[in-house]
């Protein structure tokens, strides 16, 4: 699973819990208040957690486009690059390699760097070409 999802559900459960904690513990009736039913009681919980949802799902729709969207863009781009190097494409590699694509395998590609000498890196290491990178 996508860390930043397990971050997310996290983050929610935990919210969730403490949410729902602080509203059961502050909708509770007195002592005093000759409320025998209990269904009162029990009401007014649940019409005091609609606003709560309400906030948490808003909560997470925000989270969703700040940050899960845009991840997943810039992840289906990477892959999109990934998928069309072709032969003389200048690239940078995630540790910062400038070089010019030789050959593309299935799961790998063979630049060539400034000196001449040659790399198999893995495809998936390939950052950006640096055409893109000039737009």
């Amino acid at each position: 699973m996508n860390k930043i999802w397990k971050t997310a559900i996290i983050a929610g459960l935990i919210i969730t819990v403490l949410l729902l904690s602080v509203s059961c513990l502050g909708t509770t009736a007195p002592a005093g208040s000759g409320n025998t039913t209990g269904t009162g009681e029990q009401q007014s919980t649940w019409d005091s957690l609609w606003p709560m949802l309400i906030f948490l799902v808003a909560i997470f729709a925000i989270f969703y486009f700040v940050m899960i969207r845009p991840q997943r863009k810039r992840q289906k781009e990477h892959e999109d690059m990934m998928q069309n190097l072709n032969r003389g494409d200048r690239v940078i590699t995630a540790g910062g390699i400038y070089g010019t694509v030789e050959s593309v395998s299935e799961d790998s590609v063979v630049i060539k760097v400034e000196s001449g000498t040659t790399m198999r890196v893995n495809k998936a290491s390939v950052s950006l070409r640096r055409d893109e990178m000039t737009q």
